[in-house]
């Protein structure tokens, strides 16, 4: 920790630690809000009487269990399960499955603490949670995914519920493996519950926008950030890392709102395309064909596939960083800096290193958190929640208009907390603040429990 923060916090972080060894990812995400905190707490002495701090940084459940499944050939897995029930206070404990291989304890514990405030951000009624398999359903059949859905779902069905906990999806997770985890959990409950998983398909329950609610709602956040220094995306290169739903849509959005996305990525490199990406052929790669970025390169005249290497060396006003946590590290942030990038928003969940934070704030580039840029994702999946509730059907347009006012919302409430805290213009700040003191003010009026 700095030493600018309180006595008080330090021991807080130190004991997380202690309590949570080997768990780098979660101390991460612990210590970037405890920082925030620090004001609050100068503010708020109930909050160091009752330890509210550190009943929100102990989950409240935390399941782990083994997932035996059996491939095509015969030949049997056993993959590990998680779901970590981490906060309750403001409604049942929402946030996605991530199924890939380096899924473990600190990497869910990482992703749920975070959710906490992101919910909290969007103003709906949701708890924080997060769960997921270091399986990898990448080259393996649907047969295969089925299984292990099936298997995963047999045990985690007990701890899930529509008032308890709601889970989604995340990397790895998409509506096929929904799906399947869906038709399981209905198997076994002998109910057709459909507000116990979201991002579900359009013709059983799904909601319209949750496909493109990340990445359409990072373009929101960014709008607003702009706003803010009287600017707009209109004439703005953007590069985006990452070429899933979050990169795509963020894409669709930023050109729909004027920018122009120049670049994104995959794992065996990125492509830059000086006329723009175009989106109908990324769209065909990697969304129909599942392929890699290096084929987009290949059909389009315009476009250069650039092997290994950093997305972050091409020149841009906006970087959104929407691949996994961690990829933006110092090195890069400086490359952005000196290449006159503005703006850094997160699509992805602290995709941006504790060193690529403070380059970003050293030099003036405007930063938004994951936690407040990319709460449109979950802010969708509980407007589905809301739509099987009451067995409506939303438009995409009011569906998308509920998006873009939540996302305003959320960066307004960022941006006026981070003035009223002493720190203007600091949106880390003002994430974690107006997201604590929500969860703080539910936890007390529960009582101690």
């Amino acid at each position: 920790m700095s030493g600018e923060v309180p006595a008080k916090v330090q021991g807080i972080y130190e004991e997380v630690l202690r309590r949570n060894p080997g768990e780098t990812e979660f101390h991460q995400a612990v210590r970037e809000v405890l920082e925030s905190l620090a004001v609050v707490l100068d503010r708020h002495r109930e909050y160091t009487e009752m330890k509210t701090v550190e009943r929100i940084c102990e989950p409240e459940r935390q399941i782990i269990f083994r997932v035996p499944w059996q491939d095509d050939r015969g030949e049997v897995w056993i993959n590990r399960g998680f779901r970590v029930e981490f906060n309750s206070a403001l409604g049942p404990y929402k946030g996605g499955l991530r199924f890939h291989p380096s899924v473990n304890l600190g990497i869910v514990k990482f992703l749920g603490f975070e959710q906490i405030f992101k919910n909290a951000l969007t103003g709906m009624p949701i708890g924080g949670g997060k769960g997921g398999s270091d399986f990898d359903p990448k080259g393996r059949s649907d047969a295969e995914v089925m299984r292990f859905c099936q298997s995963f779902m047999t045990e985690l069905y007990r701890h899930l519920g529509e008032y308890t906990d709601v889970p989604a999806g995340d990397i790895g997770v998409g509506a096929r493996e929904i799906g399947y985890l869906f038709g399981q959990y209905k198997r076994i409950t002998n109910r057709y519950e459909s507000g116990v998983l979201t991002g579900k398909g359009l013709g059983w329950g799904g909601a319209l926008v949750r496909t493109e609610a990340t990445g359409y709602g990072a373009a929101f956040f960014a709008e607003a950030m702009m706003a803010v220094r009287g600017e707009t995306f209109e004439g703005k290169r953007v590069v985006i890392s990452g070429s899933g739903n979050v990169a795509v849509y963020g894409i669709e959005k930023v050109h729909q709102l004027g920018g122009t996305a120049v670049a994104c990525s995959d794992s065996s490199g990125y492509v830059v395309d000086e006329k723009g990406i175009d989106l109908d052929l990324l769209k065909q790669v990697k969304e129909v064909e599942r392929g890699r970025v290096d084929t987009y390169a290949q059909r389009r005249d315009s476009a250069t596939f650039v092997a290994g290497g950093s997305v972050w060396d091409v020149p841009c006003d906006v970087a959104i960083p929407s691949a996994t946590q961690n990829e933006l590290d110092g090195d890069a942030a400086a490359v952005l800096a000196r290449n006159g990038c503005r703006y850094v928003v997160e699509g992805a969940n602290m995709p941006a290193t504790p060193a690529a934070v403070k380059v970003f704030r050293d030099t003036g580039i405007g930063f938004a958190p994951g936690k407040a840029a990319n709460a449109g994702g979950v802010a969708t999946s509980a407007l589905e929640m809301q739509q099987n509730a009451s067995r409506d059907r939303w438009t995409f347009e009011h569906s998308e208009a509920r998006l873009a006012e939540i996302m305003r919302d959320i960066h307004a409430r960022c941006h006026e907390t981070a003035e009223e805290y002493g720190s203007p213009g600091d949106l880390v700040l003002g994430a974690n603040v107006a997201g604590f003191l929500q969860v703080a003010e539910a936890v007390h009026a529960h009582g101690l429990i």
